[in-house]
């Protein structure tokens, strides 16, 4: 009984087809017209995809345009400043605000009880980081060719550290 139902369906299907051809003529153009509206939203995507990447590496342009300016300007100014700080210009400017260049018979040292000059960042730090000797492990005091005799002659004496 199925096959006969699902038989007389097919009829059914076969001639509701011959009768309205427009149907099936509807359902193509529908088909046609998803596709295109498909690709129409892939192709605008697309778009606005590139079109924010062409915006974006014009932005990097200007950025690096700007950068290029800016870093332009900073050499100026240490031009500049190299000028105005030149020995030549220094003196000049001394020259005009009335200062003459120190002469040795007309300077006097004051001496201050008690001062002493701080020694130099340099010198202080490099002392601070050297350890002493008295400081330093025995194992790391003992050379090693004093340690290679050491164990070549057999002595089996314990080391500096107590290890053989």
């Amino acid at each position: 009984m199925d096959l006969l139902q699902a038989g007389h369906s097919v009829e059914h299907l076969l001639h509701a087809s011959r009768q309205a051809p427009w149907r099936s003529q509807r359902q193509w153009i529908g088909v046609v017209l998803l596709g295109a509206l498909g690709l129409a939203m892939v192709a605008s995507l697309y778009l606005d995809i590139t079109s924010q990447a062409a915006i974006a590496g014009r932005e990097i342009q200007d950025l690096s345009n700007q950068v290029i300016g800016v870093e332009q300007v900073n050499a100026d100014l240490q031009s500049h400043l190299a000028e105005i700080t030149s020995a030549d210009a220094m003196e000049q400017r001394a020259a005009s605000l009335g200062y003459a260049p120190a002469d040795s018979t007309k300077l006097a040292f004051v001496l201050v009880p008690g001062f002493q000059a701080p020694a130099p960042e340099i010198l202080v730090a490099t002392q601070t980081l050297r350890p002493s000797a008295a400081s330093m492990r025995p194992e790391y005091s003992e050379s090693l060719v004093s340690w290679l005799g050491r164990q070549l002659n057999g002595l089996g004496s314990p080391g500096p550290g107590g290890a053989q």
